[in-house]
């Protein structure tokens, strides 16, 4: 079994940061209003948890689409269909009201789950994909916990 590379776990759990500031400023009322001394509204709380999720949704399709490159035939056209489909639930279901748009979210990145391990069971996907995706996923929908119970 490869290891996960050292830069990429780095990155990946640097990437988990905004959906912990934005729980922890959500739960926080002292924090975020600290947090508001340097920075604006969309920065803080449901805000910032949903537009970083829409963000990330949509960077997952580019990682998917650049896996699907790796496919070839029919294989490789149905990867290229499945990798959009991130970036567009973001867009068309992450909205209205933020429990909402949180839950939409949150079943957003199990998809992506699936579809991690669908990419990585075609073995176009490194070895270490899936045991990184999974760890920090289960960090994205722990933070995004908060937007869906408390807003």
């Amino acid at each position: 079994m490869e290891p996960i590379p050292k830069t990429a776990l780095i990155l990946g759990v640097a990437g988990l940061i905004p959906f912990v500031w934005g729980a922890a400023s959500a739960l926080s009322p002292a924090l975020a209003a600290w947090g508001g001394r340097f920075m604006g509204p969309l920065f803080l709380g449901h805000y910032v948890s949903l537009t970083y999720g829409t963000v990330i949704l949509s960077f997952m399709s580019g990682v998917l689409w650049g896996f699907a490159t790796k496919a070839q035939g029919p294989e490789a056209a149905v990867g290229y269909i499945l990798s959009v489909t991130p970036a567009l639930w973001a867009f068309f279901m992450v909205n209205g009201a933020a429990g909402d748009a949180a839950v939409n979210l949150f079943a957003g990145f199990l998809g992506l789950l699936l579809l991690d391990w669908h990419f990585w069971k075609m073995g176009t996907a490194p070895d270490w994909w899936l045991r990184l995706r999974a760890g920090l996923t289960l960090g994205v929908l722990a933070c995004l916990l908060v937007p869906i119970l408390t807003a």
